[in-house]
């Protein structure tokens, strides 16, 4: 199943939705600190509930990317490929930027993919978590978790 990956999150509650959001679809979770946040347990706690996913923190990116095996797909306003179109693996890691600025330019260009959510020409962009949740719930759909 695809995970999701938080880049530098700075508000501990959508980390804390993310983790809710993946428990939901049996996926794991990766923290890529910094966070712009003490990390407290009973903050994240507090939104994901009794919903448990694997969560694993990574000191700094380069310390992510030597930790994972499967394709980083970036979800990006500047992606080229809209979610739906893109075909998606089970080793697929979803790369979720920071909610103040997205990723910095050299992790976007790092990204093995890097996928738009559609949206109303009048929205620039949806809550990290949300998208999270739709992307992760269309990966599911085409690897056929749902069955």
């Amino acid at each position: 199943m695809p995970s999701l990956a938080l880049y530098q999150p700075e508000i501990a509650q959508n980390l804390g939705a993310a983790t809710r959001i993946a428990a939901c679809f049996d996926a794991e979770v990766h923290v890529i600190e910094p966070c712009g946040f003490p990390w407290r347990e009973r903050d994240i706690r507090k939104v994901a509930l009794d919903y448990q996913a694997v969560l694993t923190r990574h000191r700094d990116w380069d310390n992510f990317t030597g930790a994972i095996d499967g394709r980083v797909v970036l979800l990006t306003t500047r992606g080229e490929t809209a979610h739906h179109a893109f075909d998606f693996d089970d080793s697929d890691i979803l790369l979720l930027g920071m909610e103040s600025a997205g990723v910095p330019a050299e992790i976007h260009d790092a990204a093995d993919a890097r996928i738009r959510i559609p949206l109303s020409p009048k929205a620039r962009s949806l809550n990290v978590s949300v998208a999270g949740a739709i992307v992760l719930a269309e990966a599911s759909r085409q690897l056929d978790r749902f069955s």
